[in-house]
């Protein structure tokens, strides 16, 4: 029997085989939380993922749980933490979820917290129901919002902070102010330019804040992701676009612009083709009116808005994030 090994536990790998890069936690853990302020409620509706790393070696080569803290009580964490602290914001909420467990565990060296978060708006009354409820709006009724849902990914390593938020699943449009012409054409290219056409995405966006530590002054989470959406929706609008790319770089330059407290913007758009149906069959001119919004395949343009100096953080692959 070899020194590392243990009746009815199996051996430790010899090297070279070593241990790379680790992390255990609960995934997708669905926390609601309603905040009564007398007759008025508000929702927090977040899906919360755990990822916990650091002296996990022995779990793997022996099966040793001795520094392990169960997955379990990661889930009993994120709900007990809506209670104690609330849900002021999805990053406030990560953060003091990633410094409990860096902190609170000594084998845990870094914690990091993905959320996204699903928005919920107060349904409107009608005028003849309003005499009943005694307002406008149902204070305790809601409709699930049917736009993009915000994330965001907060890492603690127990000195510095990592924060990236963001939103995917946003989808806009420009039913005109859009061309592509002047592209390089060979014998394969078949595409007709483009002289007045939709441009529509599917907005998938991440930005990373310059909040490292803890003596900064932490931004305002829930008024910087409404600034920075507010920003990139603007910028979409009012660019004359002769290319996707080119719109892309407009919402990027736009966020870094007018928010002091980002240095990186990571897009991912699709590019949602609309091609207009040729109608001359049926004796009918197609005067930019009628089109056929395809789903696939579709051109995907991806690039990073950098603040001047400021090195790329973002993984270049969203799924990732």
């Amino acid at each position: 029997m070899t020194d590392n090994a243990r009746p009815g536990r199996p051996a430790r790998p010899a090297r070279p085989v070593v241990l790379g890069q680790n992390q255990y936690g609960k995934a997708e853990n669905r926390v609601v939380k309603i905040t009564r302020d007398g007759g008025t409620h508000h929702i927090k509706d977040l899906n919360v993922s755990v990822a916990l790393s650091g002296d996990m070696e022995e779990v793997h080569y022996s099966g040793s749980n001795a520094n392990v803290l169960p997955t379990d009580t990661t889930k009993n964490t994120v709900y007990a933490f809506a209670k104690e602290h609330g849900i002021e914001s999805a990053e406030q909420f990560g953060i003091h979820l990633a410094r409990h467990f860096v902190t609170s565990q000594e084998p845990i060296r870094t914690a990091r917290i993905r959320i996204e978060e699903y928005s919920w708006e107060r349904i409107e009354t009608s005028d003849a129901n309003s005499e009943f409820t005694g307002a406008d709006e149902a204070k305790h009724s809601f409709v699930r919002k049917g736009q993009e849902t915000r994330v965001s990914q907060i890492t603690y390593d127990g000195s510095s902070w990592e924060v990236v938020s963001g939103l995917k699943d946003l989808v806009v449009m420009n039913s005109t102010n859009s061309e592509f012409w002047g592209y390089v054409k060979d014998r394969y290219t078949t595409l007709p330019e483009a002289y007045d056409r939709i441009l529509a995405t599917q907005v998938s966006a991440r930005w990373r804040f310059n909040w490292s530590a803890d003596d900064q002054q932490m931004p305002n989470w829930e008024k910087s992701y409404d600034q920075v959406r507010k920003h990139m929706l603007q910028a979409f609008a009012e660019t004359y676009s002769l290319s996707l790319q080119q719109s892309l770089y407009q919402m990027g330059s736009r966020i870094i612009d007018n928010r002091s407290e980002i240095d990186e913007v990571r897009f991912s758009l699709p590019n949602k083709h609309h091609f207009l149906v040729d109608l001359k069959p049926f004796g009918l001119e197609n005067d930019n009116e009628v089109y056929f919004a395809a789903d696939r395949p579709y051109g995907l343009i991806e690039a990073t808005v950098l603040r001047d100096g400021v090195e790329p953080r973002i993984p270049v692959d969203l799924t990732n994030l």
